[in-house]
């Protein structure tokens, strides 16, 4: 048999019984041809001998799961939360004595989320001495590949690539990455379905779990957010994918008041991570951002911005997290209002709301923008390709559109487009601010 239209029922109970996989919500063919695949390569004649094999074959079932779990992910991949726990670990790193700050990300995949959280750390100011990255992913290969360091050019999309240049060394095959960043990340197998996963492990400051929760049906979603609050200190941050908001927030989580951060507290009374009053640096201007970020508490060190990133421009609106505005100001910012809405997940409810106030207000650049990061974080990406290119007709200077625009491009493989549009955008950024 060469084809295997639907995957056994028996394995696909399996796979969730193990790691969780809902066959629904990744697809049915997805496990049907990773079964055909792992059936070839150990010479089972068909779906049933597989399976007896599957039973008797050491490591064949994390054979399958390797064949099944595909890897797609990039360097600062939804860069607005990894500028936020920069914020937030300075705060905490510079405010507090010596303690040292714990990270979690999982399932970290080849090693691009935790790199990435290391590279924004020291971009935030924190030394070596002052962070460690926990690192765990179900998947044997994908951690080899996350050992090696090394990565080709589909690592690095639609964000400007300046951290590239600080900690990858050019190689014949890719870039290297850095031995400063590899060494404070502890690489682990491990699944979040495991329920002594980490047991041994003092709580985090922050967990990164993003883009996984989708994949899991509504009971085992329910046990995983337990499991991240159990690896979460009181006081500490869960991250999550933008789809992956709404189902925290049902489970009794707040949000940290980050915009399009996607950044919960646990369930529990827990203080504040650090003021409001700073909302973190933006990577690009942001239409619902203040022209500079507010004078941080008096105790606390500020932690530089990441280098290379343009400074927002005078125009753009105040923070959703920024300093509280009395009642009346709040119908002076709606993108704000709708940018906060976004963040508790509330996504099509903030995107209706974007499109009403566009109807009033068409010409509005930033408003056609966030309505672009909407579409984006929905998936909807032929609307997010529209609602960016109304927002740099309207203003052939709006960097955060023309940057977005560009990691479209760059995700349907047009390089060549992608950095003509990042040239453009640094070229209006150096004639807007001298």
């Amino acid at each position: 048999m060469t084809d295997l239209p639907h995957p056994p029922t028996q394995i696909e109970a399996l796979l969730k019984e193990r790691i969780g996989l809902d066959a629904a919500a990744i697809g049915p063919a997805v496990i049907a041809r990773a079964v055909d695949e792992r059936r070839q390569a150990v010479g089972a004649r068909d779906p049933a001998a597989y399976w007896n094999l599957l039973h008797a074959v050491p490591d064949e079932l994390q054979a399958l799961i390797e064949a099944v779990v595909v890897p797609e992910t990039w360097f600062f991949r939804h860069r607005e939360a990894l500028l936020a726990l920069g914020h937030f670990a300075a705060h905490r790193a510079f405010g507090d004595g010596e303690r040292l700050l714990r990270v979690l990300s999982v399932p970290c995949s080849t090693g691009e989320e935790p790199y990435s959280i290391t590279m924004a750390l020291f971009d935030a100011g924190l030394p070596a001495d002052r962070f460690r990255v926990d690192a765990v992913d179900v998947s044997a290969r994908a951690l080899e590949r996350a050992r090696a360091g090394l990565y080709g050019s589909n690592a690095f999309r639609g964000v400007p690539l300046d951290f590239r240049d600080r900690y990858f060394a050019p190689a014949p095959t890719g870039y290297q990455l850095s031995d400063k960043v590899r060494a404070q990340v502890r690489l682990l197998q491990g699944n979040l379905m495991s329920p002594g996963l980490l047991g041994n492990e003092p709580p985090y400051d922050f967990v990164f779990c993003r883009n996984l929760l989708i994949y899991f049906d509504p009971a085992t979603q329910r046990q995983a957010a337990q499991t991240l609050q159990r690896l979460t200190a009181a006081h500490g941050l869960i991250f999550v994918g933008p789809a992956e908001a709404s189902l925290l927030t049902r489970e009794g989580l707040t949000s940290a008041g980050v915009p399009l951060a996607f950044a919960f507290r646990p369930a529990q009374d827990a203080p504040a991570l650090a003021p409001t009053s700073a909302p973190p640096p933006a990577p690009y201007p942001r239409p619902w951002q203040p022209a500079a970020p507010a004078a941080p508490a008096a105790s606390v060190r500020q932690a530089p911005p990441a280098a290379a990133m343009p400074a927002p421009r005078a125009t753009r609106m105040p923070s959703a997290g920024g300093p509280a505005h009395p009642p009346s100001a709040a119908a002076d910012n709606p993108l704000a209002s709708i940018s906060a809405m976004a963040d508790r997940g509330e996504l099509d409810a903030a995107t209706a709301a974007c499109q009403q106030y566009l109807t009033g207000h068409g010409s509005s650049p930033d408003g056609w923008c966030l309505l672009g990061v909407l579409h984006d974080a929905a998936g909807r990406i032929a609307d997010a390709h529209a609602a960016y290119r109304k927002a740099v007709y309207l203003d052939p200077g709006h960097e955060e559109a023309l940057y977005h625009l560009a990691a479209l491009l760059d995700s349907e493989g047009d390089a060549p487009g992608a950095h003509r549009l990042r040239e453009r955008a640094q070229r209006h950024a150096r004639l807007s601010h001298g």
